[in-house]
């Protein structure tokens, strides 16, 4: 399984960005896929992550402002990030987990300035 991120860069605070992430090969459908992040100095946290019911859950500090959702391509997971604050600046990382497979896909850098 491979994951091909796109999306990130710089944005001012209260700016968008839209992540996107694919994975290749595999034929089924995922388990889970989603977005974790890392922070300078601080430990890497679920930002949000969707399940093959569609069902999303996201972190408390990105709640009302980011959206998971599914790209139009099977395997592909889009993320919108809205009103976007300094403190979201980080490493963003999207994970996939098909059956006993969990993957991690090269990190893009979102960083917010204020």
């Amino acid at each position: 399984v491979q994951l091909q991120a796109s999306g990130g860069g710089l944005v001012q605070a209260g700016g968008s960005l839209r992540l996107s992430c694919q994975a290749s090969g595999v034929i089924f459908s995922f388990n889970y896929m989603g977005w974790y992040r890392q922070a300078p100095g601080k430990q890497r946290e679920l930002v949000a992550r969707m399940d093959d019911t569609s069902r999303t859950s996201y972190a408390d500090s990105v709640k009302g402002r980011f959206t998971i959702s599914r790209g139009n391509v099977k395997n592909t997971v889009n993320l919108q990030m809205n009103n976007l604050k300094p403190e979201d600046t980080a490493v963003y990382v999207c994970n996939a987990v098909f059956g006993p497979v969990n993957s991690w896909g090269q990190g893009t850098l979102v960083t917010v300035s204020s």
